[in-house]
C-alpha cells in the first residue's frame, strides 16, 4: 500500500493506492506556499488518514527535479523551490518518497490506464494554462530520475509566420527565460494572447473556442494560427521520440474539435503516416496525477 499525492499551487490531493485501478481518495487540503514545515506537516496529516503506515509515498507535483542534484524547480510553491524535496520529506516522514513532474505523471497514467495502453512509446501532452509533456517508453517513465525529457513546450520553436494566409507572429517572452516557446502560444493563456494580438480583443480561451465552434470568423482565424504554430513542433517531437499515441490533458483537451484539428495537422507533418488518430484526448479524466503517482509508487511501470 502506498499513499500518492497530486500537488499543485492551490491544493494537495492524496489517495491510498493498491493498484492503478484501486485508488481511494483521502483529504484535499490547501497547499502551504511559503512554509516548508507546514507543507510537510500537511502531507503527514493526509498520510495519517490512510489507516496504516504505507510502504512509500509518491508525489505528482508542478515542478521539475534536476536529475543530478535532485533539487526541484517549482515557481508555484516557493517553500519547496530549490530543495531536495524527496530527501527532505523522507527525513521528516520516515518513509521513502518518490517525486515526479505532473506532466510526467499524466503520461504515465495514460500509458498504464488511459489512451496509451498497448503502445510502446507514449508522449503525454498538456494543453492547459501552458504547455507541457512527458514521455513513457516500454511502460516506464523516461524521467524517473528527474529531467526535462518530453518537455516540448519550451525552446525557441515557434514559427515567425503562421496561418492561412500567413501572418507575422511576435516573439513572445516565455516565463522560462526564452522567447518563441510553444508555451507562449499553445495553452489557454497563449490562445488568449494570440487572439489579442490578431484582433485587438481580450477574450478568455473558453470564449474563443465557443465562438469558433459557433462560426465566428475572428475566432476561426485565431484557432487556425494556433493549430499551425503548435502542430509543427509537436510533429517534430513525434518524429524524434517515435511516439505512436499522443494523449492530451489540460483544459484545452476538453475541446474535442480543437484536438481533432491538431491531430489532422500533426499527422500531415510527420514522417510516419497514421490512418488512425494520433493526437487524442486523454482517457484518465479524473485525477491523472494521482493515477500516475500511484503507478510510479507501485513500481514505476505502466502495464
Amino acid at each position: 500500500m502506498i499513499v500518492c499525492f497530486d500537488i499543485g499551487g492551490s491544493a494537495i490531493k492524496g489517495a491510498v493506492a493498491h493498484s492503478a485501478e484501486r485508488i481511494e481518495p483521502l483529504g484535499r487540503r490547501a497547499t502551504p506556499l511559503d512554509d516548508f514545515d507546514a507543507f510537510a506537516a500537511t502531507i503527514g496529516d493526509v498520510i495519517g488518514e490512510a489507516g496504516g503506515k504505507p510502504d512509500r509515498i509518491a508525489i505528482s507535483i508542478t515542478g521539475v527535479v534536476d536529475p543530478e542534484t535532485k533539487a526541484i524547480k517549482c515557481a508555484n510553491i516557493p517553500c519547496i523551490d530549490g530543495r531536495t524535496l524527496s530527501a527532505d520529506l523522507s527525513d521528516i516522514l520516515r518513509l521513502p518518497v518518490l517525486v515526479a513532474n505532473d506532466a510526467d505523471c499524466f503520461a504515465l497514467a495514460e500509458a498504464g490506464a488511459g489512451a496509451g495502453r498497448g503502445h510502446r512509446i507514449v508522449l503525454g501532452v498538456i494543453l492547459g494554462t501552458g504547455v507541457g509533456g512527458g514521455l513513457v517508453v516500454d511502460g516506464r517513465l523516461i524521467n524517473e530520475d528527474g529531467g526535462f525529457a518530453g518537455e516540448w513546450g519550451h525552446g525557441p520553436a515557434v514559427a515567425s509566420m503562421a496561418g492561412t494566409p500567413p501572418i507575422a507572429i511576435p516573439a513572445f517572452d516565455c516565463g522560462c527565460g526564452q522567447r518563441r516557446c510553444v508555451d507562449t502560444i499553445g495553452g489557454a493563456r497563449g490562445m488568449e494572447r494570440l487572439h489579442q494580438t490578431l484582433h485587438d480583443r481580450t477574450l478568455t480561451s473558453e470564449e474563443v473556442t465557443t465562438l469558433w465552434q459557433q462560426g465566428d470568423a475572428d475566432a476561426a482565424r485565431t484557432i487556425d494560427v494556433l493549430v499551425d504554430l503548435v502542430s509543427s513542433p509537436l510533429a517534430l517531437t513525434v518524429n524524434i521520440t517515435g511516439a505512436t499515441i499522443v494523449p492530451v490533458g489540460g483544459g484545452l483537451s476538453n475541446v474535442a474539435p480543437l484536438i481533432a484539428r491538431i491531430d489532422t495537422t500533426v499527422r500531415s507533418r510527420i514522417l510516419r503516416k497514421f490512418d488512425r488518430p494520433l493526437v487524442v484526448p486523454g482517457e484518465c479524466r479524473i485525477e491523472p496525477g494521482l493515477i500516475g503517482a500511484a503507478i510510479l509508487g507501485l513500481g514505476g511501470e505502466a502495464q
